[in-house]
């Protein structure tokens, strides 16, 4: 059994018809889609270049994820959070 962690670019829209081209591969048991980080995994048997190659004959932008893709998540997110607005500090 393979874990393939992959970065895909794209929307709420596509997951759909990620899911779909994930489905139609021999072998693979599990896929779980985290749009906002734009991270699938992919637990299977299938080799993880048949993965990629499906992702990427549907038309999505896919690579493999790397720690990298880790960093900045996080210093996006921790970014994000610390820019909320507050209402009563005006200066």
């Amino acid at each position: 059994m393979e874990i393939v962690e992959l970065k895909v670019e794209m929307v709420c829209i596509h997951e759909k018809r990620l899911r779909k081209c994930l489905s139609k591969l021999k072998g693979i048991e599990k896929v779980e889609v985290d749009t906002s980080c734009q991270k699938v995994v992919v637990t299977g048997y299938t080799h993880k270049n048949k993965i990629l190659k499906a992702i990427r004959r549907v038309g999505l932008k896919a690579d493999f994820w790397s720690a990298q893709n880790e960093l900045l998540n996080a210093y996006v997110s921790a970014n994000y959070t610390s820019l909320r607005f507050n209402p009563f500090n005006f200066f």
